[in-house]
């Protein structure tokens, strides 16, 4: 049973990882500071991490710490958020000329990279995919936009 569920998660945080990699391979033809190995992976941890709730919950449940442990797997979602808000923070720039900022909508590629893997973890892979397609839709087309304004 164990192995099962074992590979049922590695699937999710493989099934993440090409979702982030949707994303990352849009920014790393921008040749911005987190491409396609930094949203495949965040994407791939935030799978892995929710994916193992479960897992945690069963491990916590045994007769030995139910007296000492509530498990409760928002936290875990709350870790996805909390890690990936310091990377994606390391990825914003502020310019010294006219208070100049970049790397916003990387930060927010990695983000939803994070959102992506969250609902892959928890299964829901058509969302996920729904998710990645609107997102490569809004960096492309919007990019294309903006550099006509």
């Amino acid at each position: 049973m164990e192995l099962s569920a074992d590979v049922s998660i590695l699937l999710r945080v493989a099934a993440a990882m090409l979702f982030g990699a949707v994303l990352g391979i849009e920014r790393e033809m921008g040749k911005h500071a987190a491409g396609l190995r930094t949203h495949m992976l965040i994407a791939g941890a935030a799978a892995l991490i929710v994916g193992l709730g479960d897992s945690v919950a069963e491990h916590f449940q045994q007769e030995r710490y139910r007296d000492l442990m509530q498990v409760d797997p928002v936290r875990l979602i709350e870790a996805v958020v909390a890690c990936v808000g310091f990377v994606a923070a390391g990825t914003i720039l502020r310019g010294s000329r006219d208070g100049e900022v970049s790397g916003l909508t990387t930060a927010s590629s990695l983000i939803m990279a994070s959102a992506i893997g969250i609902a892959v973890g928890i299964g829901k892979y058509v969302l996920a995919f729904g998710v990645c397609l609107l997102c490569v839709m809004v960096l492309t087309l919007m990019r294309r936009i903006e550099r006509r304004l």
